[in-house]
């Protein structure tokens, strides 16, 4: 599926986009912040990826492994989502200071 193909490429840029922008932030609690949103985009990333493995092969074993994938993706995406709500207000208090 195209469309599948086009959404793991965009989140595996956003990715490699937030993991070098937290690597270059100075501030320890907005690098976390960004670590957070580098870890929703992996998160999605695996988790397209274990969707398009279930459209693409029809074996047991593709759909095992593509179960796995996606549960894995979403559960590293809600976990970087939580972290992301949870640092947010820290680095707007950051930022003020």
């Amino acid at each position: 599926m195209p469309v599948l193909v086009v959404l793991i490429i965009f989140t595996f840029a956003f990715y490699l986009y937030y993991k070098i922008k937290s690597y270059r932030s100075n501030k320890p609690i907005e690098k976390r912040w960004i670590s957070a949103k580098s870890s929703i985009a992996l998160g999605l990333f695996v988790a397209f990826f274990g969707i398009n493995q279930l459209f693409l092969y029809r074996s047991t074993l593709s759909f095992v492994i593509g179960a796995v994938f996606l549960l894995i993706g979403f559960a590293s995406a809600w976990a970087g989502f939580r972290a992301y709500k949870h640092y947010l207000p820290q680095v707007l208090d950051e930022l003020r200071h």
